[in-house]
């Protein structure tokens, strides 16, 4: 008897209902899993900038260049070993504990000198002035120091230093025109009005300097030089121009700076031990009488923004309250605190400070062409040499990426290293 077939189990077509939502699961699926990998990703990333920052905190930032002379490169890592050589040689006999106080300034200082080692060692090349592997290998031996670029470099520039001052000289004359000058710059063409008038009179010109020159660092015999090491131009023409034993007339020198003023003060308000005044400084006495006879129909403002040569004429001398002490001037405090209100002083001599311009009074004592002293050498060597500096450092390509983020990161990890 043949079987009974069973009959086929119809297939179960998905209602739309079914369907939609499938889809939907299907779709919040795909969601999840997107969402789970871009969350790993950004995990990873994370970690993986983490231990970038860290490795660059660490290591990398020291490969990174920051400062280029005209193609040389000089990274990090060097920039932070010379660093703790500066660091040694500044603060051998001080207090440790003030080290990390002065690291900032001297950090200040490295950029320059890599700068400036750099530009002589290639300078140098050009001039044809050479410093030996032998030099340097020995200077690093008499040193103790190691084999390491850093090192070499500093033995390199000392050596340089010293060849460059042999080149200079070399290239000297035995003999050169100099004059033999006395110099001193006063505050007024009326004192210098005075000053000739005393010297026609039988008065020493040096003697004379001693009482009126305002400029310590130029004033009185400057001996025998050449031109160029007058220590400016209006001095070199007068002492190369004039007859031997001509005085000069007074010279005007808008640029130079001596050391004194004159106040003009008004006192507004007192209070206590308290004032508060106004003031213009002035260059010369003659100036602040000057000045001080134009207030009787000119604004004391006006005439402080025009003439004062102090920091407060941009806001017409006004100083605002004081007690003694707060100029820094014993002269104006000795006629501001007595001061009846609302009197402008009259002019206040004060040889604490400097003003601009003056007039120099030049006496060639004597000039002819004259051997070279050793000095003066001395001196034609070291100008020789910044002028040809100068111009060389003008010519050439610096490129200096260091800011004081970066100077502080060296500054920590040197010292942490001590």
């Amino acid at each position: 008897m043949a079987k009974k077939q069973k009959k086929a189990t119809p297939t179960r077509v998905p209602t739309k209902h079914q369907l939609s939502k499938w889809q939907r699961q299907a779709k919040i699926r795909r969601i999840v899993i997107i969402a789970a990998v871009v969350f790993l990703a950004g995990i990873l990333s994370w970690v993986g900038y983490e231990s970038y920052q860290d490795y660059r905190d660490r290591v990398g930032i020291l490969h990174d260049v920051v400062i280029e002379v005209n193609g040389v490169s000089f990274t990090m890592e060097y920039y932070v070993k010379m660093l703790e050589v500066y660091l040694d040689a500044y603060t051998q006999d001080m207090d440790p504990a003030s080290i990390p106080y002065m690291a900032g300034s001297i950090a200040d200082m490295v950029d320059d000198g890599i700068i400036y080692d750099e530009l002589l060692r290639q300078g140098a090349e050009n001039l044809g002035i050479e410093v030996t592997t032998e030099e340097i290998d020995a200077g690093l031996t008499e040193r103790g120091w190691s084999n390491d670029r850093v090192y070499r470099d500093i033995v390199s520039t000392f050596l340089l230093q010293e060849k460059f001052g042999e080149y200079f000289v070399s290239n000297l004359t035995d003999t050169m025109e100099q004059a033999h000058v006395q110099v001193m710059l006063v505050e007024s063409e009326e004192v210098a009005d005075e000053v000739i008038a005393k010297i026609e009179a039988g008065s020493n010109f040096t003697a004379l300097a001693e009482e009126f020159s305002y400029n310590s660092s130029t004033e009185g015999d400057l001996g025998w030089l050449p031109q160029e090491l007058m220590p400016n131009t209006l001095i070199a023409d007068a002492a190369f121009n004039l007859t031997v034993g001509e005085i000069s007339q007074p010279i005007y020198d808008e640029s130079t700076t001596k050391d004194v003023g004159y106040w003009l003060i008004e006192v507004t308000y007192k209070q206590d031990d308290e004032i508060k005044a106004r003031a213009m400084l002035l260059g010369s006495e003659a100036e602040a009488e000057q000045v001080k006879a134009e207030l009787v129909s000119q604004n004391f403002s006006y005439l402080a923004m025009e003439y004062s040569q102090h920091q407060s004429k941009n806001s017409g001398g006004e100083l605002g309250w004081l007690k003694q002490g707060a100029m820094n001037s014993t002269a104006f405090d000795q006629v501001a605190f007595k001061l009846p209100l609302n009197q402008v002083s009259d002019p206040s001599k004060d040889e604490s400070i400097q003003t601009t311009g003056g007039y120099w009074l030049v006496n060639v004592v004597d000039r002819g062409e004259r051997q070279l002293e050793e000095d003066v050498k001395e001196g034609l060597r070291d100008k020789h040499f910044n002028d040809w500096f100068e111009e060389w450092k003008a010519n050439s390509t610096i490129e200096n990426l260091l800011d004081e983020e970066k100077k502080s990161w060296a500054v920590d990890r040197v010292l942490q290293g001590r």
